[in-house]
């Protein structure tokens, strides 16, 4: 079965760049589009032209001070103690040229993919600029600025009075996202992520259920340290088609970092393509099931931007277009034009090769502790699992 999708695409989302050394960079998603491409999946046809969002929908979610706080930084007009104040100038996130403009681009491209599904422009878009789930309403953190995922909520909210399920696959928590709609109870957040015990930010526990008329409707998954897929898909599948049936959506959006893999520098987590493939395809399913098919899926974290993003984004468009996964062999045209570029070996299959997640001990342990904080997350539904 094909769908008619929109792929989100502007060489301004390059712009997006803090400095040379930054972990977040933001060519993974030209390697991701490019590896579309030569893989005969993505054609000119498939793709948007983002567009610059306003400030007047950047105030739908973050503070005007805030605003025109990243407004004097992009300008060089930002003093130090300001800085701090927003969050801007920090090691995290540090203030670069023009960053108004650039990350107006993130937000305006998931507004665009917004609208293409919202107005029946498609069934599915993506945004694999966007994703930026860290951003808080008067403050900078975590690589984000502007947060394109609260503020599209927002936008839907208002525009579509649409009841919104947001799913998030970062290693990372996403806060910014949940404390957003921590009492909103047309909103339902859902994060799987590395417990923050030992990773950025250290939020996203079981407990975190929601405030007020929100209660109830913000659901973590902490999973340990060295997770491996079987453990992650398990918790995940079973999470998600829980909350799904629980909260029954309007409209489905996925945040789809790709930072739990086991060549992440900046995460514990082991797991590989498998977890890949399946994220969007389960994502697919349910966005049939229960919202005739309207899904929104962003980018995110992910920082081997050479061996794991572009083929872990490439299937999500993979699903969304055809639905289903590519296997096989990496088209040769891609390998030849990027391993020149890449300081690693790149792999030349959509799938990892055997082995290349390290023994783990304690497996049987994680999993057993995984699947009880699956069982505490949803013990407030009205199904259980």
């Amino acid at each position: 079965m094909t769908c008619k999708a929109s792929f989100v695409f502007s060489d301004a989302f390059l712009n997006y760049h803090f400095h040379s050394d930054h972990p977040f960079n933001q060519k993974r998603v030209l390697l991701a589009k490019e590896l579309l491409e030569a893989s005969d999946t993505l054609s000119v046809s498939d793709i948007i032209e983002p567009r610059m969002a306003t400030e007047e929908e950047l105030a739908l979610f973050h503070d005007k001070a805030y605003i025109n706080a990243v407004k004097k930084a992009s300008i060089g007009n930002l003093s130090e103690e300001e800085g701090l104040e927003y969050g801007l100038g920090t090691e995290d996130t540090p203030i670069f040229k023009n960053m108004h403009e650039a990350s107006s681009y993130l937000v305006g491209g998931t507004l665009a993919a917004v609208d293409a599904v919202l107005q029946g422009n498609s069934l599915h878009a993506l945004n694999l600029g966007g994703g930026l789930h860290h951003g808080f309403k008067r403050k900078a953190s975590g690589f984000c600025v502007y947060n394109d995922g609260a503020v599209a909520i927002k936008y839907i909210r208002e525009k579509y009075n649409l009841r919104v399920l947001y799913v998030d696959t970062d290693a990372h928590h996403g806060d910014g996202v949940q404390w957003a709609f921590y009492d909103d109870p047309n909103v339902c957040t859902f994060s799987i992520h590395e417990t923050g015990r030992y990773l950025f930010p250290g939020t996203g526990n079981v407990n975190e259920r929601g405030i007020k008329e929100g209660h109830g409707f913000s659901f973590n998954l902490p999973i340990d340290a060295f997770t491996e897929d079987e453990s992650f898909i398990q918790v995940y599948e079973s999470a998600f088609k829980e909350i799904a049936d629980f909260y029954k959506p309007d409209i489905i959006i996925t945040q789809n970092g790709a930072d739990a893999h086991t060549h992440d520098p900046l995460t514990h987590l082991c797991g590989t393509m498998e977890i890949y493939q399946r994220i969007p395809e389960l994502a697919h399913e349910l966005a049939h099931q229960y919202c005739d098919g309207k899904w929104v899926a962003l980018g995110g974290g992910g920082y081997d931007i050479w061996r794991v993003v572009p083929r872990a984004w490439s299937q999500i468009w993979n699903v969304m277009k055809n639905s289903n996964v590519k296997l096989g062999s990496i088209p040769e045209s891609w390998l030849s034009k990027w391993q020149k570029k890449a300081p690693v070996t790149l792999p030349t299959t959509w799938q990892d090769s055997e082995n290349i997640v390290p023994t783990i001990p304690r497996k049987a342990e994680i999993s057993e502790k995984n699947y009880k904080i699956l069982l505490s997350a949803l013990k407030y539904t009205k199904n259980k699992i």
